[in-house]
């Protein structure tokens, strides 16, 4: 069995959403992870997790929503939603310089809040890593030296440099369907070498959908076409790709196990 450690099911309308789950489980995805982006939104994949059991929940703020609400919330805010049982881990959080909508400093401030409350619950963090390499690994080390956590770098499409530092204290990375993708050589490479012990998979749909369904919307079914890929990359089979990575998604987000 595969999951999808990440994907946003906010963006599919009920009673859609019960079909795409249905489709995933279907084509042998039998868990997933809707994932919070605002508190707002947060609250609503608590209620889908709630509504499904092979759906779990994240709660965070996006780097790209950090101060849309109101001030950047307090780590005690966020650790508090996590006692719900349906929520297994902190985020999408993080560091964008891509999109440059907010503030550097507004982004850090709320990253950092979520790093805190990964460290007071235990919880695992989803993190969102995008034109900010150096300040993510730098914000990380930091962070990880006061008092370790345990992350995974989502969705990931940065350099090598900071998926060595993210593996040297402790993190997981997991890769979407831009590694399937035809001009995406050294995202490749560095899949490869990612310890097997700390890879994960994932759609992050809607966006993304791997190949061969370029252009189309992605859903939570289409991580099989990811994994395959990563099967290949490692040399061993589609089903020993889902065994490895279902069980390095339960050690990461031990609530879920």
């Amino acid at each position: 069995m595969l999951i999808d450690s990440h994907c946003h099911l906010d963006h599919f309308e009920e009673p859609e959403r019960t079909a795409v789950i249905a489709r995933a489980v279907a084509a042998g995805v039998g868990q997933m992870v809707t994932i919070g982006t605002s508190m707002a939104q947060s609250r609503q994949a608590i209620a889908m997790a709630e509504a499904a059991a092979n759906v779990w929940a994240c709660v965070g703020v996006h780097p790209d929503h950090a101060g849309t609400e109101g001030p950047v919330p307090a780590a005690e805010t966020i650790a508090a939603m996590t006692a719900h049982p349906r929520v297994i881990g902190i985020g999408e959080t993080g560091l964008d310089y891509f999109h440059d909508t907010v503030a550097p400093e507004v982004q850090a401030a709320n990253f950092t809040a979520h790093i805190r409350a990964a460290q007071m619950t235990g919880l695992p963090l989803a993190i969102h890593a995008r034109a900010a390499d150096e300040d993510m690994a730098a914000m990380l080390e930091a962070a990880y030296a006061a008092a370790p956590f345990s992350f995974l770098l989502h969705c990931f499409s940065s350099g090598p440099e900071l998926a060595a530092r993210a593996l040297a204290i402790g993190g997981y990375v997991s890769f979407s369907g831009i590694v399937t993708f035809p001009k995406s050589d050294a995202l490749r490479a560095i899949a490869r070498d990612i310890p097997p012990g700390r890879l994960l998979v994932e759609t992050d749909s809607p966006y993304l959908a791997p190949v061969p369904l370029r252009g189309r919307r992605n859903e939570p079914a289409n991580t099989v076409h990811t994994a395959k890929v990563l099967a290949v990359l490692h040399g061993m089979s589609e089903a020993a790709m889902a065994d490895l990575t279902s069980a390095n998604f339960r050690r990461l987000f031990a609530k879920a196990a």
